[in-house]
C-alpha cells in the first residue's frame, strides 16, 4: 500500500514481531478500517466467500485470535516507538488462499515463508521504509527456520499507480530488499524469492 520512491528523509526504525503484546499498536496503525477495506490482512487466509461475509470487525477478531495463539505472523516497524508500518510473513501454507492461486502458484516444492501485505502509515510514506521492512520480514522468518522467502508484489505500467492497488509491494522495493524474480506468469505479478544458506549460494 505504498510506493517508496522519496528517499531524500530516511526515517530511523526498529523492529519488532507482532505479540499480543503489540496488538493495540497493529490496530493503532490500521484503524478502523484495518488497513484496507476491512482487511486485517485476512485476505490469504480465507476463501473469498469468506472473506466478503466476515469484512471489519469479524476478520479483526480472526485475525486477533491468531496473534493469540502464538503465531507471529509478521513485523511491525517503529519510529521513536510510534508503530508506522507492518509486513506480513508467514509460511505459504498459512494461506490458503495463496494456494489456490493460479498466477501465484507454487514455483516447486521448497517450504518458503510467504511476503503477503505490506502497510506503511501515509505520513511515512515514500520514504523507503518498505525495503526496510521487507529486510526486517525476511529475517525474521529465517530466524523460525525459512531458508526461502517468497514475494508476489506488482509492477505497475504506470508510475501513478494508487497506493491502494500495491498492498502486497513493489517489485522495485522488492529488489532493493535483495529479492530476485524467479518466474512471473503475469505481466504485473512477478514472483520473488530471498534465500538463505545452502538455497542462497544455490540462486547465484
Amino acid at each position: 500500500m505504498n510506493h517508496d520512491r522519496d528517499h531524500s528523509s530516511p526515517v530511523l526504525l526498529t523492529f519488532r514481531p507482532l505479540t499480543p503484546q503489540r496488538w493495540q499498536d497493529l490496530q493503532s496503525l490500521f484503524g478502523e478500517r484495518g488497513a484496507c477495506g476491512g482487511c486485517w490482512c485476512m485476505w490469504w487466509r480465507l476463501t473469498r466467500a469468506e472473506f466478503s461475509k466476515r469484512k471489519g470487525p469479524q476478520n479483526k477478531a480472526a485475525f486477533k485470535k491468531i496473534v493469540a495463539a502464538g503465531e507471529t505472523p509478521g513485523v511491525l516497524a517503529y519510529a521513536e516507538q510510534q508503530p508506522v508500518g507492518w509486513c506480513a510473513v508467514a509460511p505459504r501454507v498459512s494461506y490458503p488462499s495463496l494456494e489456490r492461486s493460479k498466477t501465484l502458484a507454487r514455483v516447486d516444492g521448497r517450504a518458503v515463508w510467504s511476503v503477503t501485505c505490506l502497510f506503511v502509515a501515509r505520513p511515512f510514506r515514500r520514504r523507503g521504509i518498505s525495503v526496510q521492512l521487507l529486510r526486517a520480514a525476511a529475517t525474521h522468518a529465517h530466524g523460525r527456520g525459512a531458508a526461502t522467502v517468497e514475494g508476489y508484489p506488482v509492477e505497475p505500467r504506470t508510475p501513478s499507480m494508487p497506493d491502494v492497488f500495491a498492498w502486497t509491494g513493489l517489485a522495485s522495493a522488492f529488489h532493493r530488499a535483495g529479492f530476485r524474480e524467479v518466474l512471473r506468469r503475469s505481466r504485473t505479478r512477478p514472483i520473488m524469492r530471498l534465500q538463505f544458506g545452502a538455497e542462497a549460494i544455490e540462486q547465484k
